[in-house]
């Protein structure tokens, strides 16, 4: 009577009510840890009527339809719900994936681990056991199912995330003893991209981070081994979330360490919940794993009008004789009002250019592609000249900072007469001009000259700033390459940026390969939570500085405008 049970179980699960191939992962009576209260169900499931657990003891596999023959990318995506452990309640997500990687040309299957957590074993035991099996099944049937056994990528959420941080990082560790030829195969996956991973950081092994992932004595789970299998990530967090998203930046870090490429995206004021699919998209672009990539673009060749642009006016910034640390061998400072054809918002972005504060170019391809992008969009833009090459017998951002202090004032000062908001101006500048936008933002409070005049007796506050790949941000590279990749804790945050009451939030934009490394970036979204400033970060894999010069269709370093535009929607708004 059991066999003839088992033998139903198993009937029932390779041909659901709900249309797909679903797969048992255990033989009879060898699954590993099995307890009674366990049961392998999303919650749609368990929720319909006439629901039986008893016909749901066996963790399994559903392989989806597989992708069109003409557009099949060769690869496999394993989708892994959340639910804490407790269940598979991500019903929602898997939809939503299985639709958008299969029209991708993705070959999707679904894990159901067993759930809720078993007695006396780590909470994940049982899932791991399941998700390890999972991959070597998955891998055993590649030939079979035409996909390579070396391109199966994982997507997560929550406990999901967990489970799939346990299989990226420590395949290397077995979960359970071998059971049949099954377990020949390697449990190692090739990618995961990991939303909102819970459980990550050690004062939250089991629930909600109890100190926000802080502290001197907190750490990453021990349960990660990090092993030579460890593979490239995409992570992805909300700001808000009680299961810290320092747990997402922490596993970034010790990516970083071991030199394997990642993506970090952190979103401003969002809670526990998966974001950024798009962004996802973009990393399997720009990682190769949805076939080669599309020959780069250049920037430039891009955005080459200007008929989005009704006015240029130029005009100096300061009176004449009035410019303080005035040394001979600088250029002349100055901004340049961009007024758009069609003004959509009150809102002013000031934008500059980087240069190792040795030169700056605000008609080159940090400044003018973004100057016409965000014209057509309606938004009043500044473009500034600062003072270069770098002053003698002062810090190098010395007379860069006061021609942005200056700059912030006259512009809030004409503000008003131009029909625009004083109290809606942003900064934003790259590389050097990074560092300077992260003076600005951090700083605006403490000055950087004497006043000249009444425009000095105005704020140099800003409401946001916008940061692409700031160099010199970390005490590493406080002048050249990051000679530790800012992966270490001894690289803090230089003692310029004073982080003081004025400090207005960022979105953050940097190449993961980038020489002037993307921890300059990291480590200012970590400070700024840690002040309770909700600020955006987005890493891009593979890409080094300068990432956006020339990019590939679909990659992030190609979109990357439009995550400005989106940042400064909720400003424009206001």
């Amino acid at each position: 009577m059991r066999r003839l049970a088992y033998i139903f179980v198993v009937l029932i699960l390779a041909q659901p009510l709900w249309g797909w191939e679903r797969e048992p992962l255990w033989p009879k009576g060898k699954m590993p840890d099995a307890q009674p209260g366990l049961t392998a169900v999303m919650t749609d499931e368990a929720k319909a009527p006439g629901f039986n657990p008893d016909n749901y003891r066996m963790p399994y596999l559903e392989w989806y339809d597989a992708p069109s023959p003409a557009i099949d990318k060769d690869v496999c995506m394993i989708l892994i719900s959340g639910g804490g452990y407790n269940n598979t309640c991500d019903y929602k997500l898997i939809k939503l994936w299985r639709e958008t990687f299969t029209a991708l040309g993705v070959q999707c299957v679904s894990l159901v681990y067993r759930t809720p957590r078993p007695e006396g074993l780590p909470i994940y035991q049982c899932g791991w056991e399941d998700g390890q099996r999972a991959v070597r099944m998955v891998r055993s049937e590649a030939a079979r199912r035409g996909f390579d056994p070396e391109k199966i990528g994982v997507i997560g959420m929550s406990a999901g995330s967990h489970l799939g941080l346990l299989l990226a990082t420590s395949s290397e560790t077995p979960a359970y003893q071998w059971v049949d030829k099954i377990d020949n195969y390697d449990c190692h996956i090739n990618w995961a991209i990991l939303n909102a991973p819970a459980y990550v950081m050690s004062d939250g092994e089991t629930f909600r981070n109890a100190r926000q992932g802080y502290g001197a004595d907190v750490t990453l789970s021990s349960v990660f081994k990090f092993d030579s299998h460890t593979c490239p990530m995409s992570l992805h967090h909300g700001g808000m979330d009680p299961y810290s998203p320092n747990g997402s930046t922490q596993v970034y870090r010790q990516l970083r360490r071991l030199g394997i490429p990642a993506e970090l995206h952190l979103y401003p004021n969002k809670k526990h919940g998966a974001y950024g699919l798009d962004r996802a998209i973009e990393f399997m672009t720009q990682m190769g794993y949805l076939g080669p990539l599309q020959p780069e673009e250049k920037l430039m060749d891009r955005f080459t009008s200007d008929a989005d642009r009704a006015e240029c006016i130029r005009e100096d910034i300061w009176p004449e004789g009035k410019m303080p640390s005035a040394q001979e061998h600088q250029c002349h400072p100055y901004i340049e009002w961009h007024i758009p054809a069609v003004r959509k918002t009150d809102a002013i972005q000031i934008i500059y250019s980087g240069g190792s504060y040795q030169g700056n170019k605000p008609e080159d391809f940090e400044v003018t592609p973004v100057r016409r992008y965000l014209n057509a969009k309606g938004v009043t833009v500044v473009t500034m000249k600062y003072r270069t090459p770098r002053p003698k017998g002062l810090a190098k951002h010395t007379t860069a900072w006061q021609d942005l202090q200056r700059a912030i004032r006259v512009v809030r000062s004409e503000a008003a007469a131009r029909g625009l908001n004083p109290d809606k101006i942003g900064i934003m500048g790259s590389s050097a001009g990074g560092h300077l936008t992260l003076m600005g933002v951090t700083s605006s409070r403490h000055q950087s000259y004497l006043p000249i005049d009444e425009i000095d007796k105005l704020s140099c506050k800003v409401q946001w700033g916008i940061g692409i790949y700031p160099a010199y941000s970390l005490t590493d590279g406080t002048d050249e390459h990051n000679t530790t990749g800012g992966n270490d804790d001894s690289a803090r945050l230089v003692p310029e940026f004073s982080f003081d009451l004025d400090t207005a939030p960022m979105l953050l934009i940097h190449g993961d390969a980038d020489g002037w490394a993307a921890m300059n970036s990291v480590k200012v979204w970590e400070k700024m939570r840690a002040m309770g400033i909700q600020c955006e970060l987005h890493t891009l894999a593979l890409r080094p500085h300068c990432f956006q010069r020339q990019a590939s269709p679909g990659t992030g370093s190609y979109t990357w405008m439009d995550r400005i535009g989106e940042y400064l929607e909720s400003y424009f708004k206001e």
